[in-house]
């Protein structure tokens, strides 16, 4: 048989089969060994997703694709966990997908490589790469760069025209700012210089296949910016789950969240208050998408290139940016003309209307330099042609334009028409790029691809191709001979068709159909633009997509080159890229007529200066539709202040232009107005473009730039700045003439009326009626101006001038730079001239740095107008500097100066552009601030003088007449420093007499020491270091290590030499919060006296006073300490003494100062703003704490003088006393009425009544059943507290309790040199065996009836032992749960001693200086014992009660809180009336003595709030006032006012009638109850709050600017306060008030009785107060614990805890609650307690707990929970989780008019001591 002949076919086909039977081998063999890292889609035999317990927040989407399951998260090895919200992922990343670190190299110290390998895990999109490589550089000290790409295939990256000429410059090693983690792969960003975490890719995993590449971050902050480009509504991104997509597209611009014309992956961050901020840069080109989350966090997805990721550190907002502009190009400088206003439409239908448009806008006179015309000047739409019958003329219309000083602009697109033109001729412009090949090719890189565009079919220039380029400035150049013009507006160019990929349509390829699509508008890579495998010269379409504006940039400013040569002409485009600013400018695009567009406009400009074009604007008036008058007048109002200032059209729209609304209309006169004013500014707009291009600078700058230590500018974005110093605050809501306009934190002057702005760091309403905007100069400014004309050509012609705007330090400071404004690179070449300008204490120097220009116009400064002159100019002179220093006068005659308004007009100036001068200006001497150097009464002009100071006699009340001279005080000589601190001594000014006090000589030389103790506390102390003078023996809480590292610290400190004087300044804002560099500082043995500067008027603080207001007035106020028996009186010394402020400065930021000093003194305020201490002894020994916010100042303080006692639970209960029970029925009758009306009531008192004859320790005959009658109180869940004085009766013929005292000698004596007896008093005990006729005078009956009293000295440890075992005999008589001691100031009811002699010294009741206290012309003993008086300190030094008589209370505040621990073995509590700094660590403290007066309720929220300040947490007045008879009204309202004291007692005095509860009516009675009720409800709230302020030092009642210190709105509020930050309590205050109109500040509010959403928020609101009801609410975003009330907290304590769940704006809230036994001693130090915090988020409430440690009778179940702002849809299931997975279903009840949700959990008894869950559903 013969052999078998095989076909041709059957060959080929065995030979194919052959060859890829060796790539099959050859592809297995790979597989099996893994090298090299090529694609490869991996799916393990078994991959158990490893899922984190991370948040909602940090959740990073693994199906970020629609069709998220189950089974397809799994699939991807994620994790799956639905949720009732769509916007956080359900499927996310496991931890065991991305990469690992295989090795690792550092070639340098600046330098990081290390190789990757891909984790067996699922594929999201299949070809992941298996092998990548890494590498980080730190570039510059400011600058780190990390990419990722294919270790073993090149991809493509961005040829970028800028980037890829830098080179590295670093100086900091990379281990400073990258860490990488090996297992998996990550990446952590930090700051060098505090380690701060930026960006940190640890957080989610690396994906990196061939077509999607992604990678998350977290980030130290919300405040993330830029991103683009897209209509971005609030320039502030919005971090709560939003995904921005990028990717070049032809769009309208309608504020969805679509992609538009430019590509910039590139954010700038805010990390807080310090003003650092960081920028993060993707060079990828290729579409992608960045959702920002709330972790914070941001992930990018990208289909294609590599990560390249470029970081940027700033100290600054500005900073960033600039680091952004040297890494992508700084801008062009525009020329001049191109800043001048601008007129457009698209289809004027002809030249001839073109030129109309020209003639109406001249013709009213309107500023106006550029005219274009768009397409429709084109044949056909053709580029590179014009229509020869519509605009036949336009030849010639170029130098029409020019002889009037006008531009001319013309449009060009990108896409060349293959038709032939009209009359069949060809189209050259296609030919000869045919001819060139400069088209982009279909995918076989040969055929060209055909889409459509306005002229119909088409092609698409390749702008990458060097081909296309020469093809394109070809043609450019001979256009440009047949058109004259003068720039360059490129549109289209995203590439923009208008078939879908091409006439073809586009093949079903990875390229065109990825396996994933961003969020890109439509959802399909070519729609509106061409196939995706379409070729250019750089690469697939896919790839260069958003490059192509970039490359059409590149090729046309070639092309500009070439026809303008020398001449900048000036480019705009629609597409961008980073790095286009170099050379074009850019428009927001095609908007539309209506307000939106307007308001969107801003945040567009704002987001182009992040992104390096600051040459930018939107089309004014809008594009698409019909624009009203009013919406036009309005937006050519803020258009004047864009930087491309253009008024723009669409075809078919009526005209727009300002002439069209008509030569006499208001838009017209507006729109002329406000461009004047632009044309003015223009040479300082220029300069800006000058700072721009050579530093990076922002041009258009968010108020955030310059104010970022302000937190309320983070969000401004419909006001903008022109650099640093001008404010533009347009209209931009329809029908209004008034605006919510922030007010920076600055000085600020009306650019129009050049007045100064009375508020700052406030937002105010801004009248700004129909023809105005708000435009306001910053103080520090200097403004170069130029005399406006209609054209730029004719303005720069005219002479220029300055604005000078003087700061609070009377200075400023600019710059001007100049040039020909057209010439291409003058800074390069030099040819320009540049000012520096500065104004210093009356001397403006105008520097030449740089002159490379002569002006032809032989320019001249000829005005200059300075803001905020404080005073007349005496003269002004003129020095020319660069004309060998010649002085001239100004003529008075061109001097002008306007009072009223501070401003000073210098005319006829003629000062030479580019010479130097120096012009002065003398003032009407200041006035001196006036330090009172005579606060003594009765001052003239003799005793002024003698004491060497200055007597003019003032006409303003209370200001001094006798004054110090500046440099009256102490100098230094010598100066220390230390890393912890310093070390001056300083000596008097003898230049002066002595202080004027002869009998208290001056102390000449003084020791200063400044200690650095904590990064926010120091101390300065001042004293004489020759002699032992006394110091307070309160110990403090100073830290054992001081700060010593500068960097750490919130404050710096400088000494002034002559006079003295001690600056503290916080850095992060410059301001200085003390400031003694003033005159009057003395030091001498009975009278020291120092002042110092405040920061501002907003003081707080000092006591104990009645202040009418809880702000002080600063206008020359006097405040006398001196604890005293004194009831509440205007500029009374009361019972306490607290030598400590807390300042609130004008930045928000707060501080506390504290003077540690407990001699008589006084302070003054006065308007400067300042201070003045006068003490009579001691030493100044200051302490200060930093904060920043209020409530930090109080736990700062606290930390140092000791955290509040945490009262007993009891405590919190509503307490009732009376001086003037006549016996122990009326208190057992009061019990059972109080109980039988049910009003809940837990504390009764004795007064001295139950005392016999008032004596401590004796029971009063009348008393004899008290004993019984308070074990059965006790025994039903009551409390019982009796008072004790502190004097002792020494008339007793049997009395141990003085006879035991006299034993141990415990009473105060005079000093042995004088005599050994005690010294005597009188108070309260009566001589035994008398009857007292209360009908005689009080003086009277003193002196027949009181017996004689020694007085305790509570220093001794002797005495404390004493004390307590009088406590505990008494203990064993009578039970007690608290002692309420009284009188101890001391008081006593004769002057010094019986007899009234004291011995010893007479200077020391009657010292030198006398402040001015309550009956100061009796002396200091006064009421009290005899200053002479002799105490002993624990440590056995003897004292005079002269200085020491301030802590006699303080000194009897822990003996006596011993006593009761010890005796009770409970917690108890001691409420005491006198007090100084840290009694509130073992005491309460009440009011006093008050009056029943309408007054005095605001008086008692004034008084709690300052001893909040003091560290007294559980204070409160006598509810319904102690002296008088109480009025129905005033004392319910006072009832329900003191319902919400934390110590809310009932207390009158002697002779009135009944005023509690039960001693009125019924309705007083159920009114009563009620709001009592609410309190009890309350109590677990309170509670934690008194556990916190142990815990902490936060306030319990707080004033509202503790929590809303950003709103100066609250910083006045007196008349409410709040409990903690949650709960808002308004009390009617005033006889009558059924309404009361109260603030409710800037949160989400709910009604406590409604529990309904207020709608109000930062502003006043009416509020109906019928006489039953006090204004409660609770603020969103807070939990509080409650419990059902009871008539005790006995039996309240054991019902269920519920929680008040009051939601937030974003349905989150938080809170905690804390539990222990109620009375058990030291219970947090021994962690016997229970700590739990709440928080809910998203329909859920979780419960941590933190501490648990409690016995189980303590324990709770859990109650109802109460959700306030639940939503209208209705919620029909819910379910509790406890710890162990137990669930249990409960039924919601859902109000949804209320928006109030119930669940109830009290029937599942589950125990609130576990961690469990509630959730709710639909």
């Amino acid at each position: 048989m013969g052999r078998r002949q095989f076909s041709g076919l059957e060959v080929a086909l065995m030979v194919v089969f052959a060859l890829m039977s060796v790539v099959a081998i050859a592809l297995i063999v790979l597989f099996v060994t893994g090298e090299p890292g090529v694609l490869k889609d991996e799916t393990t035999e078994v991959f158990v997703p490893q899922c984190p317990n991370i948040s909602l927040a940090e959740r990073v989407d693994c199906f970020p694709d629609a069709g998220a399951s189950k089974l397809q998260c799994e699939q991807r090895g994620c994790c799956w966990s639905p949720l009732d919200e769509r916007n956080v992922p359900w499927c996310f990343f496991s931890t065991n997908h991305g990469y690992t670190v295989e090795s690792v190299e550092q070639p340098n110290p600046y330098v990081m490589k290390a190789q990757l390998k891909r984790m067996a895990s699922p594929s999201l999109f299949g070809a992941d790469i298996q092998e990548l490589s890494f590498h980080a550089e730190m570039q510059s000290n400011n600058r780190l760069r990390f990419k990722i790409y294919d270790a073993h295939r090149k991809r493509f990256e961005v040829p970028h025209e800028h980037i890829s000429s830098l080179t590295s410059d670093p100086s900091s090693p990379i281990s400073n700012t990258l860490e990488m983690t090996h297992k998996p792969f990550g990446l952590t960003v930090r700051r060098k210089e505090n380690k701060k975490v930026l960006f940190d890719t640890t957080m989610a995993p690396l994906v990196f296949a061939d077509q999607y590449l992604q990678m998350s971050a977290k980030l130290p902050s919300h405040n993330i910016y830029g991103l683009g480009e897209h209509v971005h509504q609030r320039y502030l991104h919005d971090t709560n789950w939003k995904t921005w997509p990028i990717f070049t597209r032809d769009a309208f611009p309608n504020g969805g969240t679509h992609n538009l014309y430019g590509h910039y992956p590139f954010f700038l961050c805010l990390e807080d208050e310090s003003g650092k901020s960081f920028g993060v840069f993707l060079m990828n080109s290729n579409a992608m998408e960045v959702t920002l989350q709330p972790a914070p966090a941001v992930t990018y997805r990208t289909i294609g290139g590599v990560l390249d990721f470029y970081i940027l550190f700033g100290d600054t907002p500005e900073q960033v940016v600039q680091e952004f502009l040297v890494l992508t190009g700084r801008p062009v400088i525009p020329p001049y003309w191109s800043l001048g206003f601008q007129l457009s439409r698209w289809d004027y239908g002809s030249l001839s209307e073109v030129k109309k448009t020209v003639e109406r806008n001249r013709a009213v006179a309107l500023p106006y330099d550029i005219q274009y015309t768009d397409i429709d000047y084109m044949e056909d739409k053709k580029d590179f042609t014009y229509d020869k019958v519509k605009f036949s003329e336009l030849p010639q219309f170029a130098d029409y334009l020019h002889a009037n000083g006008q531009k001319y602009i013309l449009i060009l697109d990108p896409a060349i028409a293959t038709s032939k033109r009209v009359g069949d001729s060809p189209y050259l412009s296609y030919d000869r790029g045919t001819e060139k090949n400069a088209w982009i090719t279909e995918s076989d890189g040969k055929t060209p691809l055909l889409g459509e565009v306005w002229p119909g079919e088409t092609v698409f220039p390749d702008y990458t191709s060097p081909n296309c380029i020469d093809w394109w400035v070809d043609e450019y150049e001979r256009f440009s001979k047949e058109i004259k013009h003068d720039a360059l507006w490129i549109d289209m160019n995203e590439v923009a068709s208008f078939q879908k990929g091409s006439n073809k349509g586009c093949a079903d390829n990875n390229l065109n159909y990825p396996p994933y699509t961003p969020k890109i508008l439509d959802g399909v890579m070519y729609s509106k633009t061409l196939c995706m495998d379409a070729k250019q010269a750089w690469g697939n379409h896919y790839d260069v997509h958003s490059l192509y504006g970039y490359s059409m940039v590149l090729a046309s400013e070639k092309a500009l080159q070439r026809v303008f040569g020398e001449n900048r002409s000036l480019m705009l485009t629609r597409s961008s890229f980073p790095g286009v600013g170099k050379y074009s400018g850019h428009w927001l695009g095609d908007n539309a007529a209506n307000w939106n567009d307007i308001k969107w406009a801003i945040p567009g400009m704002l987001e182009f200066g992040l992104f390096g074009i600051p040459y930018i604007g939107a089309d004014i008036c809008g594009f698409f539709d019909d624009c009203s008058e009013e919406l036009c007048r309005r937006w050519m109002q803020v258009g004047a202040f864009y930087p491309f200032s253009r008024n723009h059209n669409a075809q078919g729209y009526k005209p727009q232009d300002p002439a069209a609304f008509g030569a006499n209309s208001t838009l017209v006169k507006s729109s002329k107005h406000y461009l004047t004013i632009r044309y003015t500014l223009l040479p300082y707009l220029y300069t800006l473009f000058y700072k721009a291009h050579t530093t990076g600078e922002t041009v258009v700058r968010p108020v955030m730039h310059e104010f970022y230590s302000d937190s309320a500018t983070w969000k401004v974005d419909q006001q903008f700045l022109w650099g640093k110093h001008l404010l533009i605050t347009p209209v931009l809501h329809p029908g209004v003439d008034e605006v919510s306009a922030y007010i920076p934190d600055a000085v600020w002057y009306d650019y129009e009326t050049m007045e100064q702005l009375a508020d700052r760091r406030t937002y105010v309403k801004m009248h700004l009626p129909a023809d105005k905007l708000g435009l306001h100069i910053r103080g520090g400014a200097i403004l170069p101006t130029q005399r406006p004309n209609v054209t730029t050509t004719y303005s720069r012609r005219h002479p220029m001038g300055l604005i000078v705007a003087l700061d609070d330090n009377k200075q400023a400071a600019g710059e001007l730079f100049w040039d020909d404004g057209d010439s291409r690179d003058t800074v390069k070449s030099g040819n320009y001239i540049h000012y520096k300008f500065s104004a210093v204490h009356g001397v403006l120097a105008m520097q030449v740095t740089h002159n490379g220009y002569k002006d032809p116009n032989l320019l001249k400064f000829d005005s200059i107008t300075v803001l905020g002159v404080p005073r007349p100019p005496t003269s002004v002179s003129v020095t020319h500097v660069s004309g060998g220093n010649s002085t001239s006068n100004v003529s008075t005659s061109n001097i002008q100066y306007d009072e009223a308004k501070e401003v000073m007009f210098l005319q006829g100036l003629s000062l030479t552009l580019g010479e130097s001068y120096l012009v002065q200006w003398e003032l009407v001497p200041e006035v001196i601030p006036r330090f009172d150097c005579h606060p003594e009464k009765n001052a003239d002009e003799a005793k002024c003088k003698a004491r060497g100071c200055i007597w003019e006699p003032s006409t303003i009340e209370r200001a001094p007449s006798c004054f110090y001279p500046k440099d009256y005080g102490y100098t230094v000589t010598s100066v220390s420093n230390s890393n912890s601190g310093m070390a001056v001594d300083i000596t008097r000014n003898k230049k002066y007499r002595s202080s004027g006090r002869p009998e208290s000589p001056d102390i000449d030389n003084l020791r200063v020491e400044i200690h650095y103790h904590s990064s926010d506390m120091l101390q300065f102390k001042i004293w004489d270091p020759t002699t032992e003078r006394y110091e307070v023996p309160v110990p403090l809480s100073v830290p054992t290590t001081p700060e010593t590292d500068e960097s750490k610290r919130l404050y710096k400190v400088e000494v002034t030499r002559n006079p003295f004087g001690i600056q503290v300044i916080r850095k992060s804002t410059g301001t200085k919060i003390w400031d003694s560099s003033v005159p009057g500082f003395t030091f001498s043995d009975m009278f020291i006296q120092v002042s110092t500067r405040l920061s501002s008027e907003f003081v707080y603080g000092f006591g104990e006073t009645e202040h009418p207001t809880y702000k002080h007035n600063l206008n020359y106020h006097t405040w006398g300490m001196f604890a005293k028996d004194q009831p509440p009186g205007y500029k009374k010394n009361c019972y306490g003494v607290h030598p400590f402020y807390m300042g609130l400065e004008t930045t928000a930021d707060a501080h506390g100062v504290l003077l540690l000093n407990s001699n008589a003194m006084d302070v003054t305020f006065q308007p400067t703003p300042a201070l003045t201490y006068r003490t009579v002894g001691g030493i100044l020994d200051f302490f200060m704490v930093l904060g920043p916010t209020p409530e930090m100042v109080v736990q700062q303080y606290t930390a140092l003088i000791g955290r509040p006692v945490l009262p007993a639970y009891w405590s919190l209960g509503f307490q009732l006393c009376r001086y003037g029970y006549a016996n122990d029925t009326e208190i057992e009758d009061l019990y059972k009425d109080m109980r039988a009306a049910g009003i809940p009531y837990d504390v009764q008192y004795a007064d001295i009544d139950y005392m016999d004859r008032q004596l401590d320790f004796i029971l009063d005959p009348e008393f004899n059943g008290l004993p019984e009658l308070v074990d059965r109180m006790r025994g039903e869940g009551m409390r019982f507290i009796f008072i004790l004085d502190p004097a002792i009766s020494g008339n007793e013929t049997t009395y141990p309790a003085f006879e035991r005292g006299i034993k141990a000698d415990v009473f105060i004596k005079w000093p042995e040199n004088l005599s050994e007896e005690i010294v005597w008093g009188k108070v309260w005990p009566d001589y035994p065996n008398v009857i007292v006729n209360e009908s005689l005078d009080w003086d009277t009956q003193v002196e027949k009836y009181r017996a004689f009293t020694a007085f305790p000295d509570f220093f001794r440890a002797t005495t404390a032992a004493w004390w307590q075992q009088e406590i505990q005999d008494f203990y064993n008589k009578i039970k007690f749960d608290g002692i309420w001691i009284d009188m101890n100031e001391p008081a006593s009811f004769v002057h010094g001693t019986v007899g009234g002699n004291c011995l010893g010294n007479p200077l020391l009741e009657n010292p030198p200086y006398m402040p001015p206290l309550d009956s100061q012309d009796l002396g200091l003993n006064h009421k009290t014992i005899c200053m002479n008086s002799e105490q002993i300190l624990s440590d056995g030094k003897k004292v005079r009660h002269y200085d020491v008589h301030n802590l006699y209370g303080w000194s009897h505040a822990e003996p006596t809180y011993d006593a009761v621990l010890n005796v009770t073995g409970k917690r108890g509590i001691v409420v005491t009336r006198s007090t100084y700094p840290s009694s509130g660590k073992w005491t309460g403290h009440w009011l006093g003595d008050n009056f029943a007066s309408w007054d005095q309720l605001s008086k008692s929220i004034i008084g709690m709030m300052e001893f909040s300040l003091f560290g007294i947490s559980y204070t409160g007045a006598d509810i319904c006032g102690f002296f008088n008879a109480a009025e129905y009204e005033m004392c319910l309202r006072w009832m329900q006012l003191g319902a919400f004291y934390p110590y809310s007692r009932n207390h009158n005095g002697k002779g009135n009638e009944r005023q509690d509860p039960v001693a009125w009516n019924s309705t007083f009675s159920e009114a009563s109850r009620d709001v009592l009720n609410i309190r009890y409800s309350l109590l677990p709230y309170l509670y934690t709050l008194m556990y916190e302020a142990h815990a902490k030092g936060s306030t319990v009642v707080r004033p509202l600017l503790h929590e809303f210190v950003n709103d100066n709105a609250t910083w006045d509020i007196y008349k409410q306060f709040l409990w903690g930050p949650a709960l808002l309590i308004t009390p009617a205050l005033d006889q009558g008030a059924r309404s009361v109109s109260g603030y409710l500040p800037n949160a989400r509010w709910y009604d406590f009785h409604t529990a309904e959403y207020v709608e109000v928020r930062g502003q006043m609101l009416d509020m109906p107060t019928p006489l039953d009801r006090i204004n409660l609410h609770i603020r969103g975003g807070y939990i509080l614990p409650w419990q059902k009330p009871e008539n005790t907290t006995f039996y309240s304590r054991k019902n269920p805890l519920g929680l008040i769940v009051a939601l937030s704006d974003d349905r989150t809230a938080q809170g905690s609650f804390f539990w222990d036994d109620g009375e058990g001693i030291d219970t947090v130090n021994k962690s016997e307690y229970l700590l739990t915090s709440f928080t809910a988020e998203s329909n859920k409430l979780s419960c941590q707990v933190i501490n648990n440690n409690m016995e189980d009778a303590d324990r709770l179940h859990l109650g109802m929970v109460r959700v306030w702002g639940a939503g209208p849809v209705k919620i029909t299931k819910a379910t509790l989780t406890e710890e162990n997975g137990t669930a249990h279903p409960l039924t919601p009840q859902h109000n949804i008019d209320t928006q109030e949700l119930i669940i109830d959990a009290t029937p599942k008894s589950v125990r609130v001591d576990q961690q469990f869950t509630i959730t709710w559903s639909t």
